[in-house]
């Protein structure tokens, strides 16, 4: 089976074929350090953090680099109006990044170098440019000149006489069109500097990632990514700064993730709807938000409001109650191998919905991620699976029936986890649901207890009504009630659980 993905540079799907069989040098553009990670860093984030995974999982050995840029006038405003250092201000939101991809529960990537830490690389690569006649220095600063490198655009699809025309840049004298960009910045009076060539300053956000990717991957690397908002003018520039230094090409494959709308509006500062990471794991679990993103294409815009939170939110509750009923039913008899017809007659439609489902999950990522077909197909294994769970009620599967059911929920549970789902035990999953979205229904821990204990004492009465009353109080709160040898169990759902 073929293994393909879309390439933002030829605008087409290709076949992947890494440089060298076997390894992938993978390189993701990261966050600028002057502010706490909105949902559309984590869209991304949780975009690459996919595809990692599914590389991994085909043995593939991957280097995944991302960077921090931790100098950049952001960063400095953003110093000066605190009135401490820009290390201090890059240091502090590198931990809350941190802090942030791991509540996300995002494997570490590779490396994460600091663009400070690099800066020797940039200035060699700067210079190879001037030497070429391609950049250009002009009072203090360094220019990349893009007149001079043919092929600007052709990541974009932009002829540069049309961004010429359609420019929407600062008048600079210093520059010889108005769409060459800097690769240094001579510093200002109080600003953080390096020396270089051209006199002390610091570099432009571009050569970055053009030096940093060079360091850790050498000249050409496989795939490139980021946001479809680093399309242009960053990556252009990426590519330009590179091929035009080192006459090779920079990188094989560009993938380039769909935006994050709220409500059906860009997400920004100024409409109020700029919606931070640490606000949406205050009142939801990684894996819900996990969940919302990869239910889409990655190149498809998400629109994040209270529907698709809410119907993420409630697959995710899905998937783990099936789960979880599964692995309780099963735990005494499922260990026992038997023949594929016994196990077809327990239910046909079962057996093959899961033997099938490493395949289908198979095709669906070779197509260019296509994580919203593989989460299609998870789901309907959940539903066939819960089916045949519900047929016994209460009672617990032995035979074929729970050799069945713990196979179904064993793959399950592999691909969920393919994807970064289903991470944690059930128990542990429902509580922290408890515990998130109980404020949500107007009642405290206590009051609750106090009902369920009521509940229990008019069931040991036989008092019926009373017992179902209070059940259905619960319910109107969006509290759902599970009695169990061990007692009753609770959980807090946006609205009653589908099998």
């Amino acid at each position: 089976m073929a293994f393909v993905l879309f390439n933002t540079l030829t605008g087409k799907k290709e076949e992947f074929v890494p440089l060298e069989p076997g390894r992938v040098k993978m390189y993701v553009c990261g966050i600028t350090v002057y502010d706490l990670c909105h949902i559309g860093h984590a869209r991304s984030a949780i975009v690459f953090d996919v595809i990692y995974r599914f590389l991994l999982s085909q043995g593939y050995q991957v280097c995944y680099v991302r960077n921090f840029t931790d100098i950049d006038d952001k960063i400095l405003g953003r110093a000066a109006a605190e009135g401490v250092d820009f290390r201090t201000i890059a240091d502090r939101f590198i931990r809350a990044f941190h802090e942030d991809m791991e509540g996300l529960g995002l494997l570490p990537p590779t490396m994460e170098p600091l663009a400070t830490e690099h800066i020797p690389e940039m200035i060699e690569v700067i210079e190879k440019l001037v030497e070429k006649g391609i950049a250009y220095q002009a009072g203090t600063d360094v220019y990349f000149s893009v007149e001079r490198f043919s092929s600007y655009g052709k990541l974009s699809g932009r002829a540069l006489e049309d961004m010429v025309a359609g420019a929407r840049v600062e008048v600079d004298e210093n520059k010889s069109n108005p769409m060459d960009f800097v690769l240094w910045k001579g510093s200002k009076p109080g600003e953080p500097a390096w020396q270089s060539p051209w006199g002390p300053g610091r570099p432009g956000w571009h050569i970055e990632c053009s030096a940093m990717a060079r360091k850790y991957l050498g000249a050409t690397i496989d795939i490139h990514g980021g946001g479809k908002d680093l399309v242009f003018p960053h990556h252009e520039n990426e590519i330009a700064q590179a091929e035009a230094a080192f006459g090779q090409p920079f990188a094989r494959y560009w993938i380039h993730n769909g935006f994050v709308n709220i409500n059906n509006e860009k997400m920004s500062k100024s409409l109020g709807n700029f919606i931070t990471i640490r606000d949406v794991l205050g009142c939801m679990h990684p894996e819900s938000l996990r969940l919302f993103v990869i239910s889409k294409h990655y190149r498809s815009p998400v629109d994040f409001c209270d529907e698709t939170v809410g119907e993420a939110e409630r697959g995710l509750e899905r998937l783990y109650a099936t789960v979880e009923t599964a692995l309780e039913k099963t735990a005494k008899d499922a260990e026992t191998d038997y023949p594929e017809d016994i196990l077809k007659r327990e239910d046909g439609e079962l057996y093959e919905k899961a033997r099938s489902l490493p395949a289908m999950i198979a095709e669906a990522m070779n197509n260019d991620f296509n994580t919203a077909q593989a989460i299609g197909y998870i789901f309907v294994l959940q539903r066939n699976l819960q089916r045949f769970l519900d047929k016994f009620g209460r009672k617990s599967l032995k035979g074929p029936s729970a050799r069945l059911a713990a196979m179904a929920a064993d793959l399950l549970l592999k691909h969920c986890r393919l994807m970064g789902l289903l991470i944690e035990e059930p128990a542990v999953f429902f509580d922290r649901q408890r515990k998130l979205k109980l404020p949500t229904t107007g009642m405290s821990e206590q009051q609750l207890y106090e009902l369920i204990e009521l509940r229990r004492k008019a069931r040991a009465e036989k008092n019926f009504p009373e017992a179902d009353r209070i059940r259905k109080e619960l319910e109107a709160k969006r509290i759902q009630l599970e009695d169990s040898p061990e007692g009753t169990k609770w959980r807090v759902s946006l609205q009653p659980l589908e099998g």
